[in-house]
């Protein structure tokens, strides 16, 4: 059986989806800055996080899915036990920090009492009444896991472009659209 030596298709979409999502919901925290308080482009913009988290949720799953059904590719062998240790560690944080965030978002939305709504299409109701220190330490759990993802996609995205321009691996290639 043949060693897998890039992602598939659909694996390279949902990374470079979750890449753009997370900078986006990253800048929409932001946005709000902009208005005054009790604008209501800022519940425009609260509106739109929740959604496009919702979508990160969606996209997350759907790629744990895949990397379970699917695989990666093997690391390869020049790299040492410490590179491999590495990048398995950098990779299920990666993961797990995916995971937690829209888990916090969801729960920090219900724990304020409001709805999830999914771009106005749908609406999830929360299931328990709201409960405001809840919701502050949920609301500082979801921010730090929100600078934690920055970090270590940071450091990923460098260990990446060191594989690229100075090992000259194929690291970087495998999860280009098109590579094969």
């Amino acid at each position: 059986m043949a060693a897998i030596t890039t992602y598939t298709s659909s694996q390279k979409f949902l990374h470079w989806a979750l890449f753009a999502l997370v900078v986006l919901l990253y800048g929409l925290t932001f946005g709000e800055e902009f208005y005054p308080r009790g604008d209501p482009a800022v519940d425009a913009i609260w509106r739109l996080h929740i959604s496009f988290g919702l979508l990160l949720a969606a996209f997350v799953l759907w790629r744990v899915v895949l990397r379970g059904v699917k695989g990666a590719p093997e690391l390869p062998a020049e790299m040492s036990p410490l590179e491999q240790t590495a990048a398995k560690v950098g990779h299920f944080a990666l993961y797990a920090l995916l995971v937690a965030l829209p888990v916090l978002g969801i729960l920090l939305t219900w724990f304020r009492g409001d709805s999830l709504s999914f771009f106005g299409l749908f609406t999830v109701p929360a299931p328990f009444a709201a409960d405001r220190a809840a919701a502050r330490t949920i609301r500082e759990l979801h921010e730090l896991c929100a600078n934690g993802i920055l970090i270590v996609a940071g450091i990923h995205a460098l260990a990446a472009l060191y594989h690229h321009f100075i090992r000259r691996d194929t690291i970087l290639t495998r999860m280009l659209p098109g590579s094969r």
